[in-house]
């Protein structure tokens, strides 16, 4: 039984557009269908759960006689928790254990020892302990212990533990943890690009007057500082702004961005159709007139609620020229199928999922001698 609950719990947390909410044995296991931003792959989370089934099978006779040992391990100062006892608990953690694996944290962080010569860094699978456990009350009480200083300083641990919040709609917290991760300054940089993404995220779907100021405030310190954000931010800033009627700040944030992408596309239309500027927006919508083709499978396209913005623009305008030469773009998109239904909305908000490069086999040329000297030559 316990090991359906598993099986079950490890398709759920892979399957991206489900999390899942487990305490117990089987017949108390329900699921919740919440909206991810990040997929639990570009989070390593499926990693983690190779681990967890190898540890698992490992630990299959003597699971609860080590729970019972690690709670007395943390009890009795005499003992130490060691490397591997922190790492087989994470990957053996139930919902049950999650006081037992706080604990241990706290007490593996907060020992001294002198024959600690590993360098295995914990912060990153313990936050995909607490992702696939779907615990964010417990990683942030994990993350605040002050006991717990230095444990989760890598940059993608503080991903890992946004996006969980974010998948809880726990945007105040977001805000919370996202201070100090500025304060912690990790390899040197105040806005680390994903955590940037995530709480630009928050603001978006929080779309109060509070979280548009919050997000106007953190983009103006980025661009103080040079800061370049990842595409991804820009489009949540541009259609937050879109949200609270500046198209003028919507279309400053996108200034950068080539409008090959849907989303930057969409958004840029939309501003400069809000701003009165009809007729910059119909050579960005005849453009993908030129670039698509009947076999291309990624096709340049325009929502359909963005086209109907432009359109009530071109009627403001009282500009008959104008008029006509939209409505033969629009009949063009219309008959080529480039006018989709998707929103905004759903797409700036869609899952992100990264793909990681392989690199050549360490010590192998990635060509020939020969080729490497020519072109080094040339």
């Amino acid at each position: 039984m316990n090991k359906l609950n598993i099986l079950m719990k490890s398709i759920l947390s892979i399957s991206p557009q489900y999390n899942f909410r487990g305490i117990g044995p089987i017949r108390n296991f329900h699921i919740t269908k919440v909206q991810c931003l990040y997929a639990p792959s570009a989070l390593g989370v499926d990693s983690y759960l190779q681990t967890r089934k190898r540890i698992k099978e490992q630990f299959a006779q003597y699971t609860n006689t080590f729970r019972t040992k690690m709670n007395d391990f943390v009890q009795d100062p005499k003992h130490m928790i060691f490397t591997e006892d922190l790492k087989n608990m994470v990957h053996l953690a139930e919902p049950s254990d999650l006081d037992l694996v706080l604990d241990m944290v706290k007490k593996f962080n907060t020992q001294k020892t002198e024959f600690r010569f590993g360098s295995f860094i914990f912060g990153p699978v313990v936050m995909r302990m607490f992702y696939f456990l779907d615990a964010p009350t417990e990683a942030i009480k994990c993350f605040d212990d002050p006991a717990n200083a230095g444990f989760f300083d890598q940059l993608v641990s503080y991903q890992i533990l946004l996006d969980l919040l974010y998948n809880h709609e726990m945007f105040d917290e977001m805000y919370k943890i996202f201070e100090k991760v500025q304060e912690r300054r990790v390899n040197m940089t105040k806005y680390p690009k994903y955590p940037v993404v995530l709480i630009l995220a928050a603001c978006y779907k929080q779309n109060t007057p509070g979280s548009y100021e919050y997000a106007k405030n953190l983009w103006r310190d980025m661009s103080s500082l040079g800061t370049a954000p990842l595409r991804r931010s820009c489009t949540f800033m541009g259609a937050l702004a879109l949200r609270h009627n500046e198209p003028e700040v919507a279309l400053e944030c996108l200034a950068l961005q080539t409008p090959h992408y849907i989303t930057v596309r969409n958004i840029k239309v939309t501003a400069l159709a809000q701003m009165g500027r009809v007729d910059e927006t119909l050579p960005i919508l005849r453009g993908v007139l030129d670039v698509d083709r009947p076999d291309k499978t990624d096709r340049h396209t325009f929502f359909k609620e963005t086209v109907d913005v432009v359109r009530e623009a071109v009627k403001n305008s009282n500009n008959k020229d104008i008029e006509k030469e939209f409505e033969t773009i629009a009949k063009a998109l219309q008959d080529r199928n480039l006018i989709d239904d998707q929103t905004l909305d759903k797409l700036v908000t869609s899952e992100i999922t990264i793909s990681v490069k392989k690199a050549p086999p360490h010590g192998m040329p990635r060509m020939p001698y020969s080729q490497r000297r020519t072109k080094i030559l040339s």
